[in-house]
Formats: structure tokens, C-alpha cells, sequence
């Protein structure tokens, strides 16, 4: 790809610059090195990484089975296995190569005050952005995950804007009832972009055992699975985002170029991919030149021209 085409997938994402649009999604690369070790991958195809989600103290995870292959997706229970906020700040962003894309940490936790405290720790870190995972349980609140709740959501970004002054993405749960309002509370309360979205809900029965397959017994769901209800929510947020400038990391079954750019179509900066790369680790320069080409068809000069370029029939 020549310079020119390079500059025009250039993206500005809450004051940062990213190469192109493309942004690895948390726990589809690990914390980031292991991915860059694939031969062929350039830094320079990845706008960004997000790293995998951290919590205050180490995690074990959920018992196994963790993934679960599905007709169009994958469904997953990790359970947030990760050596701990400390671990990852003094042992991990040391190995990583800051010098062309841009890392994310995405934290997690049981309580508004452990969300604060790892946003803290990420505060003092050369990491370029926080992402919040509210799609965790509220042990406080009887196990009710953040994420389903507007205000408990809330009270998560406004407990992490005052630990914080790195660019907070939040990253909504599809599992609620109204994906707009829990974005404008998010908005109140300082986020600076949204993920959009996380993981489907789901399950899968062992028949011969009759038992679920994961041991978690429930688990996200990912891949092109869930496209259509990821493009809805990306438009639907981006009705309230729009008017206050807050960028979109639309996320969800995302697998070729035309899927990126039906994201950027319906509102979204940026676009994540994730479960996509499990079997095609090299994807993303595709997805890249095929953005460019789209471009050039179309006669647009950057890719940020698409976003939100959507015309609804009727309108």
C-alpha cells in the first residue's frame, strides 16, 4: 500500500491517531506480543490493540470447556483469566512495540471501587486509551451485571473519569433494553467513545450428556452470528453520539472489508475484529486494501468520510 492510500485510513480517534480503522478486539490476541509474533503481520495494518481484559488481582477463569464452536460464531467463558492489573503494567506494556500502533487496556471488576482503582493503576501506564468492560457482575448488587443497567453503567465511566485522564472507551452490552439511554448516561457520566457491542448471551447442550457444553454453563457470543444486531445497536448509539462528537468502535462479526465498511456506514470511527482472526490471522491488510478500493470506487477521500454516512429509506 502506497503512502497517499495509507493516509487516507487514518483516523482520528479521541485526540489519537490511529493507521488505519482496524482495531484488534480484547481477548482475540492476548496482550497484544503474542499476536505481533505471526509471521506476515505488520503493526502498521492494526490502528489498535486492545489488550486483554484486566482485573485488580490475578484470575484464574471459569472451569473448562471455555469455547464453543457455533453455526456463524463462537461462543466463549473465559472468564477474564488475567495475571492481575500490576503484572500487566510492570511485566507486559514493557515488551510491547508503542511505536506504531496504539494499546488499549481493557479493565474489568466486581465494584464501582475496583473498577476505579485499576483505572488508577492504567492512569500511570504508557497504554494510550482505557476501555471499560461493564458487561461484569456487580457482586454488590446481587451479581447484576454492570452493563444491563444505565445508571450502574454510569457509575462505573464517572468512577473511572475521576481515576483517569486517558480517553475512556466504554464497551456496551447488547444484553439490555435500551442500548441509547444507557449510551447517554455513559455520555453524562464522561466517557470519551464507546465499544459497540460486546458478546451475545448464549448456550450450547452436550444432547448425550444433557448438559451444557461450557462449564461456565453460559457464554458470549461472537462472530458473523451477531453482525445484524451489531450494526443495529452501532446505528442506534451513534443517534446520540453524533451531536457530542463521541467516536464508535463498531464491533460484531466483522470478517471482510464489506462488513468494515458497513460499520463505518452506520456510524462507527472505528471497527474491531475479533473472532475473525482465529482463522485468519492475516486478515486484517485485506480488510485494509479492501477499504481502500471501496474508496476509490466511490470517490471518497478518507475513510472518516464514511462514518455515519448512512441514508435511511423514507428520509
Amino acid at each position: 500500500m502506497n503512502a497517499d492510500d495509507a493516509a487516507r485510513l487514518q483516523v482520528d480517534f479521541c485526540g489519537l491517531t490511529l493507521n488505519t480503522p482496524l482495531v484488534l478486539l480484547s481477548g482475540c490476541v492476548g496482550f497484544g506480543e503474542e499476536y505481533t509474533r505471526v509471521h506476515g503481520f505488520s503493526n502498521r495494518d492494526a490502528g489498535a490493540v486492545c489488550l486483554k481484559g484486566t482485573t485488580l488481582e490475578p484470575r484464574l477463569g471459569n472451569p473448562p470447556h471455555r469455547v464453543c464452536e457455533t453455526p456463524g460464531g463462537m461462543l466463549n467463558a473465559i472468564g477474564l483469566q488475567n495475571p492481575g492489573a500490576r503484572h500487566v503494567i510492570d511485566h507486559i506494556l514493557p515488551q510491547l512495540d508503542f511505536g506504531e500502533s496504539r494499546f488499549i487496556a481493557n479493565i474489568a471488576g466486581n465494584t464501582v471501587e475496583e473498577y476505579a482503582e485499576v483505572a488508577r493503576l492504567f492512569d500511570d501506564s504508557p497504554v494510550d486509551a482505557i476501555e471499560i468492560n461493564i458487561s461484569c457482575p456487580n457482586v454488590k448488587a446481587g451479581g447484576v451485571a454492570f452493563g444491563n443497567d444505565p445508571e450502574m453503567s454510569a457509575r462505573v465511566v464517572e468512577a473511572c473519569r475521576q481515576a483517569t485522564r486517558k480517553p475512556l472507551i466504554t464497551k456496551l452490552s447488547p444484553n439490555q433494553t435500551d442500548i441509547a439511554q444507557s449510551a447517554r448516561r455513559c455520555i453524562e457520566a464522561g466517557t470519551d467513545a464507546f465499544a459497540v457491542i460486546n458478546t451475545l448471551m448464549g448456550m450450547a447442550i452436550d444432547i448425550e450428556q444433557r448438559s451444557p457444553v461450557l462449564g461456565n454453563n453460559q457464554g458470549g457470543l461472537s462472530g458473523p452470528a451477531i453482525k445484524p444486531v451489531a450494526l443495529l445497536k452501532v446505528h442506534q448509539v451513534h443517534q446520540v453520539c453524533r451531536d457530542h462528537a463521541i467516536p464508535i468502535i463498531g464491533q460484531g462479526g466483522i470478517t471482510t472489508a464489506e462488513d468494515a465498511i458497513e460499520f463505518l456506514i452506520a456510524g462507527a470511527s472505528a471497527v474491531g475484529i475479533g473472532t475473525a482472526l482465529f482463522y485468519d490471522p492475516l486478515l486484517l491488510p485485506k480488510i485494509n486494501r479492501g477499504i481502500v478500493d471501496y474508496l476509490d470506487h466511490h470517490g471518497f477521500a478518507s475513510v472518516g468520510q464514511l462514518t455515519g454516512s448512512l441514508v435511511l429509506n423514507g428520509r
